[in-house]
């Protein structure tokens, strides 16, 4: 058997290597010459360019890989059974899985890689290439906001903002209820700006009305402060600004976490950013999973191996994405729990691996 796993493993690896580096590329030229006419029309040095490339490459290997090892693998079984060797491994009494075995091992080592490479490099290259680009084109980012209102505390603390500086994290004209559970008035501070200092807000030039009871009667005290730090005032700065889910791929773990925690408790829509956050799991099962349907379908090519590897290779690629990005969007709407959304594609492709697998030649 051993013999066996040598032989399977001596096919595949040329074969992977090969794969890798072509589809890297692709991704690479792809991301290039979609900007190429940027660069050129600001002048953009081809070192820098070379450097903006180097720091995307992690981000293209983990594009790369599923296709890759889809095409690698299914390219290796076909030409297996097209020199008849396969015909020869189960007549011998070796069934598919077993024979298949050192692949299976292979594509579960390259899930626990991808999780580790994706969060403790590609994020940062990632992060890095981003902001590179944007200072060569001379694009700026920004989410400041006008007109801002979140809640805070789970409802019981409101604030509005006429506009939130996200260079300064400053909060200009800034308004603050504070209620209890009932949603009665305790509390109201206005403020002319505010200035985050790192876990809370301080507030500059302060009108503090606080609710006071006298004989059975409502009324507001007001109270006025140069300064004023409540740390009950913590709602953290990035919720205040333009929110984009899409930035969950470029965070630790951590701080996603943080991230989605202070959106719940701000009242502001979650749903996407969960979903993303879910898919970052999800997406490291991936390896494993194309390596188990490449292994079913595989055997199938008698001719025409590498057209046909690659055709099939691209096509459950794009079915896989699509299904993936659909399962999101219905996440997104509240169709799907954002778990099940992140997760949807994953075990349909599952499934259907294992439902190949067991109708497959053996």
């Amino acid at each position: 058997m051993r013999r066996l796993d040598y032989m399977v493993l001596r096919q595949f690896v040329p074969v992977f290597l090969v794969a890798l580096t072509l589809f890297t590329l692709i991704i690479e030229l792809a991301d290039l010459f979609s900007n190429i006419v940027s660069y050129l029309n600001q002048n953009v040095k081809i070192s820098e360019i070379i450097r903006v490339q180097l720091l995307y490459l992690p981000k293209s290997i983990s594009y790369a890989l599923p296709i890759c090892l889809l095409f690698s693998v299914s390219f290796t079984l076909g030409t297996l059974y097209s020199n008849n060797e396969l015909i020869s491994v189960f007549g011998a009494g070796v069934p598919l899985l077993r024979f298949v075995l050192p692949l299976l091992v292979l594509g579960a080592l390259f899930t626990v890689a991808t999780f580790f490479f994706q969060e403790r490099v590609v994020i940062g290259t990632l992060q890095a290439k981003t902001e590179l680009s944007h200072k060569l084109l001379n694009m700026r980012q920004s989410e400041s906001n006008t007109e801002t209102t979140v809640l805070g505390e789970n409802g019981r603390i409101v604030y509005y903002a006429e506009y939130y500086n996200d260079t300064t994290r400053t909060l200009n004209n800034l308004i603050v209820v504070v209620r209890n559970d009932a949603g009665e008035l305790l509390r109201r501070i206005d403020a002319d700006w505010a200035v985050w200092d790192g876990t809370s807000w301080v507030l500059h030039n302060v009108r503090d009305f606080s609710r006071t009871v006298t004989a059975g009667k409502y009324d507001l005290v007001q109270t006025k402060r140069d300064t004023l730090s409540d740390p009950m005032l913590n709602q953290p700065p990035a919720t205040f600004g333009r929110i984009s889910s899409g930035r969950i791929g470029e965070m630790p773990l951590p701080e996603a976490r943080t991230w989605i925690t202070s959106l719940r408790k701000a009242g502001l829509p979650y749903r996407s950013a969960l979903t993303s956050y879910y898919e970052r799991f999800s997406f490291a099962m991936t390896p494993f999973l194309v390596v188990l349907m490449s292994a079913a379908i595989g055997g199938r090519f008698k001719k025409n191996i590498l057209l046909m590897s690659l055709l099939v290779s691209l096509v459950l690629s794009v079915v896989y994405y699509v299904a993936q990005m659909l399962a999101g969007l219905l996440s997104n709407v509240g169709l799907l729990q954002p778990l099940f959304g992140a997760w949807a594609a994953v075990a349909i492709f599952s499934v259907t691996g294992v439902l190949l697998f067991r109708t497959s030649r053996t």
